[in-house]
């Protein structure tokens, strides 16, 4: 397995080899990017990668190579910088979100595996956009914008043609949000018509329905990532269920640790089952592909914490590793 991190703080992707047996990490080089690198996504085949860039705003594609190296292959020109990216589910266009837009935008992919430019999609929806993907049936995509004051606190859903690329608004345009949850990062049950985001004002995970035919979600559950009495500041992150569906893990920035929880196999709820401590500020964080291993990235110290992932779903730091500074984004992929 092959591990990608983007140091913000550097301007360089660092290549790491995952040992499938053991989980250990060993660096075997690095790719100098534009400036600021953050958010990694790599197309459905795993042969090619694409990377935002946050100062010298582009979108930079990559060709994934033999033993994972990366050949630069094209950049495309932004009029904003993003923080999410994933492609369809085809691999013909990629997706973007932008924050300080308040945009969602859809680049074709050529031939070569670029992304072009313009986009085909180029999309004002509100301050706080935060991530951008489709559903397994690529008909529909979601974009979630966090509260605070800096976002409308909602789920904005669209229907996605998977021809041309274009979005428009589903009906409802918006799932609102009671409390001021701030929907930031999701992700799909592996085999359940469920969805779950992470909750950045919200400090939680909230779980959603999922309407396949007509691509609509609705809240069944919301549960918190902190534990009972912790009252200091924090917000949450990413999100990411194991491959098996059994367990979810959500990482807290100010408690700084990963909140574990386990998985209902038949109605998809969540329990909490713990806390792993974390390094602090835990923005990023990846699961590998077999499900046996959890790498959580602290952004103000610059090291990655490596943990196993039990039986019962509870994580168990086994290595940490100084990769650089400000680790912004953590991919593994299967070799």
């Amino acid at each position: 397995m092959q591990m990608y991190i983007t140091l913000s703080g550097e301007d360089r992707i660092a290549r790491y080899e995952v040992d499938e047996g053991t989980g250990e990490l060993t660096h075997i080089g690095d790719v100098a990017t534009a400036k600021r690198p953050a958010p990694l996504a790599v197309n459905p085949a795993g042969d090619r990668m694409y990377v935002g860039c946050r100062d010298e705003i582009a979108l930079s594609s990559y060709a994934i190579g033999d033993g994972g190296s990366l050949t630069h292959i094209g950049d495309a020109a932004l009029e904003n910088d993003p923080c999410y990216l994933a492609t369809d589910r085809r691999g013909r266009f990629l997706l973007s979100a932008y924050y300080e837009g308040g945009l969602c935008a859809v680049h074709t992919i050529g031939d070569d595996g670029a992304a072009t430019a313009p986009p085909v999609e180029w999309l004002a929806t509100a301050k706080g956009a935060h991530s951008m993907q489709t559903d397994a049936s690529n008909r529909f995509a979601f974009v979630p914008h966090i509260s605070g004051g800096t976002g409308p606190n909602a789920i904005y859903q669209f229907r996605f043609d998977a021809e041309t690329g274009h979005i428009t608004p589903n009906s409802p345009a918006r799932v609102e949000m009671d409390e001021e949850l701030g929907p930031r990062h999701f992700c799909f049950h592996p085999n359940k018509d469920i969805l779950y985001f992470s909750d950045e004002q919200g400090c939680s995970v909230t779980g959603y329905n999922f309407d396949a035919d007509n691509g609509t979600l609705s809240a069944f559950q919301t549960v918190s990532t902190l534990p009972e009495g912790f009252a200091e500041r924090n917000s949450c992150s990413q999100i990411q269920i194991a491959p098996s569906g059994e367990f979810l893990y959500a990482p807290n920035r100010g408690h700084n640790s990963i909140a574990c929880f386990s998985v209902d196999a038949e109605s998809g709820a969540l329990t909490a089952i713990g806390h792993a401590p974390s390094e602090a500020v835990p923005r990023a964080f990846s699961i590998d592909p077999s499900g046996r291993f959890l790498y959580a990235a602290g952004l103000d110290t610059g090291r990655l914490a490596a943990y196993r992932i039990e039986g019962d779903g509870t994580l168990t730091r086994f290595a940490t590793y100084d990769v650089g500074e400000e680790p912004m984004w953590v991919l593994i992929i299967a070799s």
